[in-house]
């Protein structure tokens, strides 16, 4: 029985050590074909072929039919420059014709204001009342004046009488007569002082500023009891009140010298401003200045633009839009223009993946369009996008052909 029991012992762990040695040999055999798999995913790819780089061939850049950057490179057709439509930067302001700043005729303190902005007023309406003792004093040498008026008359009836009576001689008479005269004159002369700033022959001290016209108030720079001077007026100084018409602006444009001729008296133009994205506004030429600003290089040009619903406001920026007719160059776009130094070129396709340099003379330039004067024809082919992508290539190839010149000298 002992010997049977160890015969069956000894057999099975003899099975237990065959089944060990089929686990560990599977367990090997997956383990290589996992590292096979890695082996073989992290095998590199073959790299692309790289694509043989443009070269110059005398003052032409070449590139291969399959070279990439060609799909970078767009080309457009230079077009007849016949009519073509500039952007000058313009501001518009209150029209000054139809504009009144008050400023204080006499030294005072503001008693009462009657305006304030927005409001509408009509012509000879008070703005504000001024305590003014110099008011005053005008308002008294014009009674002063009267009296004198008074006195000087009956002084007259009386020589008058003593003359036809033979009392008194014809001297006596006419110094009478011209004394009557200059009491006349003074009398008008004060008069005409006081009425036109609204005063009559009392003696208030109460000044009245009022507007001389219509329209609206669309700037107040005083407050009550403020204590004012006549001095205070002039260039740089607010005026107490400005009264405008806003039914109708002035547009200031900076011109350029070559636009003269699209902007003279009468001719129209379109305006745009970023309040009111996608709309236009039309204007007219009136004016245009005579000198040009020696720091800017521009000319001021004065138009008008009508403003009946009010939308437009003064000191608004804008930019007005002007046609220009051309009879000679070609039109490209603004970026197919690149600039070294003083010396504007453009890139000009010869024939499919072979471009040339060539210099030209600008007759406009637009933030968009460009007028060529000289160096371009119509039709030519140029490219207008990733152009000094294409200028760094060609500057590129031209080094590397000197370096390999002056390897084979």
């Amino acid at each position: 029985m002992v010997h049977s029991f160890t015969f069956h012992l000894r057999v099975r762990n003899a099975s237990s050590r065959s089944i060990a040695t089929r686990s560990l040999l599977a367990l090997a055999l997956g383990c290589s074909a996992l590292l096979a798999g890695c082996g073989e995913a992290t095998a590199p790819a073959a790299a692309p072929a790289e694509a043989a780089p443009p070269v110059v061939q005398g003052a032409q850049l070449r590139f291969p039919a399959d070279h990439p950057q060609l799909a970078l490179l767009r080309v457009s057709d230079a077009q007849p420059a016949k009519e073509i439509v500039i952007d000058l930067p313009a501001k518009l302001v209150w029209n000054e014709e139809r504009t009144q700043r008050i400023y204080p005729p006499f030294a005072g303190r503001v008693a009462a204001i009657r305006a304030d902005l927005g409001q509408t007023v009509k012509a000879g309406s008070p703005l504000a009342l001024l305590a003014s003792p110099d008011f005053g004093q005008a308002q008294a040498d014009t009674a002063k004046a009267h009296a004198d008026q008074v006195l000087a008359q009956q002084a007259l009836r009386r020589q008058r009488e003593l003359f036809e009576a033979g009392i008194v001689a014809r001297k006596d008479l006419e110094q009478t007569e011209a004394d009557a005269a200059r009491a006349q004159a003074e009398v008008a002369r004060a008069a005409a002082r006081t009425s036109l700033y609204g005063g009559g022959t009392t003696v208030n001290q109460q000044l009245a500023i009022s507007a001389n016209m219509g329209g609206v108030v669309v700037e107040r720079n005083l407050n009550p009891g403020q204590e004012l001077r006549p001095d205070q007026s002039g260039p740089g100084t607010p005026a107490l009140f400005v009264v405008t018409d806003p039914s109708s602006l002035w547009v200031q444009i900076d011109a350029r010298e070559g636009d003269l001729a699209s902007l003279r008296p009468g001719d129209g133009f379109t305006l745009q401003v970023p309040a009111y994205p996608g709309e236009t506004f039309t204007g007219r030429v009136m004016a245009t200045a005579d000198a040009i600003d020696p720091t800017t290089r521009t000319l001021k040009v004065r138009g008008m633009v009508p403003n009946a619903d009010r939308r437009l406001k003064a000191e608004m920026l804008a930019t007005a839009h002007v046609s220009e007719s051309r009879r000679s160059g070609v039109v490209v776009p603004a970026e197919a223009v690149t600039l070294n130094g003083k010396v504007h070129t453009v890139f000009v396709q010869r024939e499919p993946g072979v471009f040339e340099p060539r210099t030209v003379t600008l007759g406009h330039e637009g933030p968009r369009d460009v007028v060529v004067a000289t160096g371009l024809a119509a039709g030519e082919k140029i490219v207008t996008q990733n152009v000094l992508l294409l200028a760094r290539q060609f500057q590129s190839a031209q080094e590397e052909a000197a370096m390999k010149k002056d390897a084979h000298q």
